[in-house]
């Protein structure tokens, strides 16, 4: 399936900016898609002269470069599950910096964050657990938009220990706290449009919390660059890592962040002041469907034994590679993209249990899954009614969480809410 973007049409209006200056020119689009629902194609310039390319679909989303000498003429083509892009202007720098940037702040407050490989086992009984199937709504819900009470296509979170919920509102170009039943948000990054500038994010995909340095990192992709924001009582936020197609971010016990990069298909782990470039701990060995390779990895998981679990959009799997490893083991689908319990359509969040449990958000199918390493099929926990806005189905889900209860948080992107779904003992 493929979908012929061209820059003329009826009834469809988008935006070519100059990234560097800014400037908005509007001209029309022209899509000759079998693709239902096409929603936005946006371009734009960026500062290393390349253009850049966005979609949403129903159920599909893409990004992706295209030279600079594109012309109104010129189409562009997008595979079902995302463009796959030539290689990069080897002149340009694929090498990330550690440079610092001054931003305004936004005065962060947040009780101590647990990352799901933190959470208390004591607390929690190790009975195999089922879901309420009729989620709660505690973020979002009130439509797409940007006001304080809506979202605008959500993508990643994390939850602290009083249950306030930390959300990359991908289309409002933001981070926002939701404290705990809450009817509005508060924004705590970007909120002032699509840039690079100092209060500005770009597509925020994900957003995880380094209680080591008392700051929440954000992986800012439309800007290619993680950034790291410092709670109110620290220094000025700062750019950590640059010139990577960054995407999915975890952080292990002992502050080694890891970031996916969907460009390279690859994920780099990094640690403030050992090295600049990161270190490639999963794939790296182009784009395939080897053990040994991605094929645009998104969320990520890292859990208390240093394996990393990383959902495999385009192989339509979820692998697992251990510490040190060479090549990963697929632990969830890798059986082609379908329906079935043996399969994803575009994997996306991807967490892991006390028990070990694998929970996927699978995005094409709006289901979240649960596997067993070994299993050859996984169970449906929730989003068993097929695609909808209605309190037992889901539309697209991407970012998963727990809180310290294991309670499970959905990212229920194209519904723009965040649902709760709380567990009960079988």
């Amino acid at each position: 399936m493929l979908a012929r973007l061209a820059c003329t049409r009826a009834n469809k209006v988008t935006v070519w900016f100059q990234r560097d200056q800014n400037v908005p020119t509007k001209i029309k689009i022209n899509s000759n898609s079998d693709i239902d629902d096409l929603k936005e194609a946006i371009f734009g310039a960026t500062d290393k002269g390349q253009y850049q390319a966005a979609y949403k679909a129903k159920t599909l989303r893409s990004s992706a470069r295209v030279p600079r000498n594109t012309t109104d003429d010129t189409p562009i083509v997008f595979t079902e599950t995302g463009y796959m892009p030539p290689p990069p202007d080897s002149s340009q720098s694929n090498h990330p910096t550690n440079s610092t940037a001054t931003m305004p702040t936004h005065p962060i407050t947040t009780n101590q964050i647990s990352t799901q490989s933190q959470i208390n086992q004591k607390s929690i009984p190790r009975k195999k657990s089922q879901f309420q199937q009729f989620g709660l709504t505690v973020a979002g819900g009130n439509g797409e938009g940007q006001k304080l009470n809506q979202l605008n296509d959500p993508e990643g979170i994390c939850i602290d220990n009083d249950n306030s919920i930390y959300i990359a509102d991908l289309g409002n170009h933001r981070i926002v706290k939701w404290n705990y039943n809450s009817k509005i948000g508060k924004v705590i990054a970007g909120g002032n449009g699509s840039g690079n500038q100092n209060n500005q994010l770009s597509y925020p995909t994900d957003i995880i919390f380094d209680k080591e340095n008392n700051s929440f990192i954000i992986s800012d992709p439309g800007n290619q660059r993680v950034i790291r924001y410092f709670d109110q009582n620290q220094t000025n936020p700062q750019i950590i890592i640059s010139n990577i197609e960054c995407y999915g971010l975890t952080i292990d016990k002992n502050g080694y962040i890891y970031v996916s990069d969907s460009w390279k298909h690859e994920v780099r782990r990094w640690k403030m002041g050992e090295y600049n470039e990161g270190i490639v701990v999963a794939g790296g060995n182009r784009e395939g469907n080897r053990l040994d390779q991605l094929n645009r990895p998104n969320f990520i998981f890292i859990d208390k034994d240093y394996s990393l679990y990383i959902s495999d959009q385009n192989n339509n799997r979820v692998m697992k590679w251990k510490k040190d490893a060479k090549e990963g083991i697929i632990v969830a689908g890798g059986n082609g993209k379908g329906d079935s319990l043996k399969q994803f359509s575009g994997p996306q969040g991807v967490i892991v249990d006390h028990l070990g449990h694998i929970y996927v958000a699978d995005f094409g199918n709006h289901r979240v899954m649960r596997w067993r390493e070994g299993d050859k099929e996984g169970e449906v926990i929730v989003g068993r009614n097929g695609q909808g806005n209605q309190p037992n189905q889901l539309n697209c889900p991407t970012g998963l969480s727990f809180d310290n209860k294991e309670n499970l948080y959905v990212v229920d992107s194209l519904n723009h809410r965040i649902r709760k779904y709380t567990k009960i003992l079988t």
